[in-house]
Order: structure tokens, then C-alpha cells, then sequence
């Protein structure tokens, strides 16, 4: 076991998979072996990463139910000289997580941090949407209930630019029929267990999401990437997703549909209004 420096430890931020095991950078699986201790928010899921990289450093859990009591001991052996690597479930420790509060903590304690980056569902997800990347927001988790819920979805609804944040299976079909209430039939991408074995990425309206997930049980971790509200009456319409709209429209066009025909099997297939598919045909 590594000796305590003199000084404080230092509190490592340590990106894990968040899915596939070999998401992993070089650096992270070293410190892991190095540090003194691992605080992990699921100790039963990172013991299967640990055990597939074989490394045998001490592993105690933080979570949201000890983070109170847990992270001041971890503060303790901290300012004793130990090194730690703090761990989430999946992905970077930090965010939606109790991470943020150790970090805060550390950080007014005067400890070193230092971040190690890595895979993070948020990104990934948006990145693969097709939707504006200049400028996003991330959301976190929709609150379950309450005038927070509302308010949440409301500040989506009025939201410009393109929104990413997560959800559990079992709250989705809930979430999709609130936020197509609040914040109209906007375009959206569902990222489903990325990078796992069953990775799903979903383009449509948010009424093409609700009608497959009714007829299919929403299964595994959801990330949703929703398009920034409309501006100047335009409509919330990116060029990616009008472009699907064109192209398809002259596939049909070229397999012998009349244009008038071909335009709403394309509205319909790719959760487009008529009118604004038209008017970027003439614009083509």
C-alpha cells in the first residue's frame, strides 16, 4: 500500500466506462492502482470494473444516503496525506451525482484535486443527436413532481439552445408526455445504454417517441438531446433534420410519387410539418 505524504492527498476525479469496460483511459486504470483508497457511489458496480482491470485497491462506497457522514471521513484521511479516487456509477464523477458536495468540500478544505477526463453519457449522447453543438445546456434529472417538475419543463420549453439530460425507464413515458405538453412536439433524440451491447439512438418528434415507447417498455439508462426552442416564429426546425425531410421527399419523387404525396409520407415519417417541409423544398 502506498505510504501518506506529508501534506494532504490529493482527491482524484476519475471518468469510468459507462458502458463498455474498455472506455477507459490508461491514466485512470493507474491511478485507481496507485491511490490509497477508491470511493465508489455503487461499490457492487465498480468491483466488477476493479475486477476486470484486476486491481485490489481498498474500495468504500459514497452515495447519496452517506455522503454526510462518508465524506468527512474521506475529508479526514484526506488532510492525513492519503490519496483517493472518487468514482461514479458510470461516467464522470460530479455530475448528477453526490460527487459535487465532496469536491466543494475538498476544495474549501484547501486538498488538491486533480480531474482525470473520460467517457460522460452527455456528451456522447450529443455529440451523435445531429443537433446544434455550439451552445447546450445540461439539465440533469427532471424533477419527479411538484411545482420544481413544472418549472423544469418550462425552462426547457423557452430554452434556445439544445438541451441535453437524463432519465430512468421507468419515469420516461411520463416525461415525454409532459414535455410535449409544456414544450410542444419538438424534435428529439433518445440515446439509449450507450456503448453498451444494446446501444439505441432515436431521431424523431417527441409524439414518434411516445407512440414507440408505448408499444416498447423503456429499458436501460435514457439520455435525452432536445432541440432549442424556436426562434423569431421559424419553428424549432435544425437544417439536419429538414435536410432528412428534402431528401427523402425526392426519393419518393424519384420512385414515381406526385411531390404533394411524397411531401406528407416524408412529414410523417421524419415528424415534420407540411408547410415548413415546402417551403425548404422551394428554398432547394
Amino acid at each position: 500500500m502506498p505510504s501518506a505524504t506529508a501534506g494532504p492527498g490529493t482527491l482524484y476525479l476519475c471518468a469510468t466506462p459507462i458502458g463498455n469496460l474498455e472506455d477507459i483511459t490508461l491514466r485512470v486504470i493507474r491511478v485507481l492502482q496507485e491511490v490509497h483508497l477508491i470511493a465508489a457511489e455503487d461499490t457492487r458496480r465498480t468491483k466488477k470494473l476493479l475486477n476486470h482491470y484486476n486491481i485490489t485497491t481498498p474500495l468504500v462506497s459514497y452515495h447519496e444516503h452517506n455522503r454526510k457522514v462518508r465524506g468527512q471521513e474521506l475529508l479526514r484521511r484526506l488532510q492525513a496525506g492519503e490519496n483517493i479516487a472518487l468514482v461514479s456509477d458510470a461516467g464522470m464523477p460530479g455530475i448528477a451525482d453526490p460527487g459535487t458536495e465532496l469536491v466543494q468540500e475538498a476544495v474549501a478544505c484547501g486538498i488538491p484535486l486533480v480531474a482525470l477526463p473520460g467517457p460522460t453519457a452527455l456528451i456522447t449522447a450529443l455529440v451523435v443527436s445531429g443537433l446544434p453543438t455550439e451552445s447546450f445546456v445540461f439539465a440533469g434529472f427532471p424533477p419527479r413532481k411538484g411545482r420544481e417538475r413544472e418549472a423544469f419543463f418550462n425552462t426547457l420549453a423557452a430554452e434556445g439552445r439544445t438541451t441535453v439530460f437524463y432519465e430512468a425507464p421507468h419515469r420516461l413515458l411520463e416525461t415525454l408526455a409532459d414535455l410535449k405538453k409544456i414544450a410542444g412536439d419538438r424534435w428529439l433524440v433518445v440515446a439509449r445504454e450507450l456503448t453498451k451491447q444494446h446501444e439505441e439512438i432515436r431521431r424523431g418528434s417527441i409524439s414518434q417517441h411516445l407512440e414507440h415507447f408505448r408499444q416498447q417498455s423503456p429499458r436501460g439508462e435514457f439520455c435525452l438531446v432536445l432541440s432549442g426552442a424556436p426562434a423569431d416564429g421559424e419553428g424549432d426546425l435544425t437544417p439536419g433534420w429538414l435536410q432528412e425531410g428534402v431528401e427523402l421527399v425526392q426519393e419518393l419523387v424519384a420512385l414515381g410519387l406526385e411531390k404533394k404525396e411524397a411531401i406528407r409520407i416524408a412529414a410523417r415519417e421524419r415528424g415534420l410539418p407540411k408547410n415548413a417541409l415546402y417551403a425548404a423544398l422551394l428554398k432547394k
